[in-house]
C-alpha cells in the first residue's frame, strides 16, 4: 500500500474512533513512536497523522506529556442558540483564541494554589461579590485600563456574561426601554428577551452609534439604560472617539438612561479614550472579564458600579451563583497580580493584528469593516446577495460562519457575513480566508 494511502487511512480510522467514541475524551494516544512501532509506519508519518488530527479538532497536544483525545461530545464554544459545527470544521463563526503554553501556565499555578496556605478557604463559600483579596486584584487590573475604582464598587462575577445577567436583572424591569446598537452582541439579546426588555435600535456610523438618533429617542421614550461597547466593538469594531464619548455621557446625564459599558473586547484596543465607567461612574456599570483576553473557559468576570447599585447587585449574584467558583477565582487573581494577564493579553493582541491583516491580504477588494487589532472582520455583501446562501454554501465546503441575524435588533437585517479569525491556524486561517473569498466572487458573479 502506498505510503499516502496508508496515512489516509490511519488518519481516517482514528478520526472514526474518536467521533464514535471507541476512543474517549482525555484519552492518552501512543507516542510518535509508539504509534509508528503500531502501524509499521516511519515515525515522521506518524507526526503527520497526528498534526492532521489536530488540525481537524480531534486531538490536542500537550509539551512534555503526549497527544490526547479532545472532548467534541459539544463543539468548542456553542450552545442552545448556536449552531453546532462539525468537528472537522473550520469555525469562522466563534472565537475561542488560545496561545502556545497557557495549559502549562494553567498547570503551575494550580501548583501553587494547592501548595498554599489558603487551600482550606476555597472550599467554603465566599462573599457573594467577591473577598476583599480579589477585588483588590481586580481594582489594580482595572487601574491599568484607566479606571479608578475602590474594590468596594467592584463585584467578581462568573464571566462577562454573568456581569450583564446580574445588571439586567438587578437594575431594570420587564417592559423598560433600552437602547442598543441596531448591530450588537447577541448574548445582550438573548438577556433583552429572557427578562423581557424593550430594545430600542439605535442606527450605526462608521465610528459609533448615531448620537442624533439616540438623542431623538431619548427625547421621545423612557429610556431606562444604554447598552454599548465603546472601545472594540462587536461586531464592528469602532472605538468610539473621545468627543463622541463625552456627548454620549451628556445625552445619559440630560434624560436619566444609566450606561451599561461592555468592555470584552477593550483589551484589543491600544491607547483607547478614556472608558466611560472613568468619566462617568456615578451613571455607568462597567462590565468586563478574562474569558475573551485569556481563556474562554476562564470564566471569571467584574463588575464597577456606582455604590448605590452595589447592594442589588450583590443580591443578584446571590440569586444566581451565590459567588463566583472560588478556584477559579484564586487562578485568575494570581495571574492578575503576577503579570500573566498583561503578557498574555499583550501576545493575543499580537496575534490579533497579525489575523487581520491576513485577512486583509487574503479578502483584498472585498469591503471589509472592522478594527486593525480585531479577532473578528465584518463583511459587507451586495444588495442581490442572500447571506445565508452564502454561510450554506461555506458550511458544505466544511466552513461555519455567521450572518448578520444573530446580532440584528433591527427590523431589516443587513446582508453581511462576520468572520471570527482567532480560532484556526494561521495556516489554515489563510486556506479558508481564500475559499471565502472565492465563494463571495463566485456568488457576486452569479448574481
Amino acid at each position: 500500500m502506498a505510503p499516502a494511502s496508508r496515512y489516509k487511512q490511519l488518519v481516517d480510522a482514528l478520526a472514526s474512533e474518536i467521533r464514535t467514541g471507541r476512543l474517549a475524551a482525555g484519552a492518552r494516544l501512543p507516542t510518535h513512536r509508539g504509534l509508528a512501532a503500531r502501524e509499521g509506519i516511519a515515525v515522521v508519518t506518524a507526526t503527520r497523522v497526528y498534526a492532521e488530527l489536530e488540525a481537524m479538532g480531534l486531538v490536542s497536544r500537550e509539551q512534555g506529556r503526549g497527544t490526547f483525545v479532545r472532548d467534541i461530545t459539544v463543539p468548542t464554544g456553542h450552545g442552545i442558540d448556536q449552531r453546532a459545527v462539525a468537528p472537522d470544521a473550520v469555525d469562522l463563526s466563534f472565537n475561542y483564541p488560545a496561545l502556545p503554553g497557557q495549559a502549562d501556565l494553567l498547570r503551575q499555578t494550580l501548583r501553587e494554589v494547592a501548595a498554599s496556605g489558603d487551600l482550606d478557604s476555597l472550599l467554603r463559600y465566599q462573599p457573594h461579590r467577591g473577598r476583599p483579596q480579589d477585588r483588590a486584584s481586580v481594582a489594580r487590573h482595572l487601574r491599568r485600563r484607566g479606571i479608578t475604582a475602590d474594590p468596594d464598587r467592584i463585584l467578581v462575577t462568573s464571566g462577562a456574561q454573568h456581569g450583564l445577567a446580574i445588571t439586567v436583572m438587578a437594575l431594570l424591569d420587564a417592559g423598560d426601554v433600552v437602547a442598543v446598537d441596531a448591530l450588537t452582541y447577541p448574548g445582550f439579546k438573548v438577556l433583552a428577551h429572557a427578562f423581557r426588555l424593550d430594545l430600542e435600535p439605535v442606527p450605526v456610523t462608521a465610528d459609533g452609534p448615531d448620537l442624533d438618533a439616540l438623542e431623538a429617542l431619548c427625547a421621545t421614550r423612557p429610556v431606562r439604560a444604554v447598552y454599548t461597547m465603546p472601545t472594540l466593538h462587536n461586531p464592528l469594531g469602532w472605538v468610539i472617539p473621545e468627543a463622541d464619548r463625552a456627548r454620549l455621557i451628556g445625552i445619559a446625564r440630560r434624560h436619566g438612561p444609566l450606561l451599561i459599558e461592555d468592555a470584552s473586547y477593550a483589551y484589543l484596543a491600544e491607547d483607547p479614550p478614556p472608558p466611560l465607567a472613568a468619566t462617568a461612574p456615578d451613571i455607568t456599570v462597567h462590565v468586563s472579564g478574562l474569558s475573551k483576553s485569556i481563556a474562554t473557559g476562564l470564566r471569571v468576570g467584574f463588575v464597577v458600579a456606582p455604590p448605590s447599585r452595589v447592594p442589588s447587585l450583590e443580591r443578584a449574584i446571590r440569586a444566581t451563583t451565590w459567588n463566583t467558583p472560588a478556584l477559579t477565582t484564586a487562578v485568575a487573581c494570581r495571574w492578575l497580580d503576577d503579570g500573566t494577564v498583561d503578557h498574555l493579553e499583550a501576545r493575543k493582541r499580537d496575534d490579533a493584528r497579525a489575523r487581520q491583516a491576513l485577512a486583509g491580504q487574503e479578502l483584498a477588494g472585498l469591503p471589509m469593516i472592522g478594527h486593525p487589532s480585531s479577532y473578528f472582520t465584518w463583511l459587507p455583501l451586495p444588495d442581490d446577495a442572500r447571506a445565508d446562501r452564502l454561510a450554506a454554501t461555506l458550511g458544505r465546503q466544511h466552513i461555519a460562519v455567521s450572518t448578520a441575524e444573530p446580532f440584528t435588533t433591527s427590523t431589516h437585517t443587513p446582508q453581511a457575513l462576520r468572520l471570527a479569525l482567532g480560532s484556526p491556524d494561521p495556516d489554515r486561517l489563510r486556506t479558508t480566508l481564500r475559499t471565502v473569498r472565492r465563494v463571495v466572487v463566485e456568488d457576486a458573479c452569479q448574481g
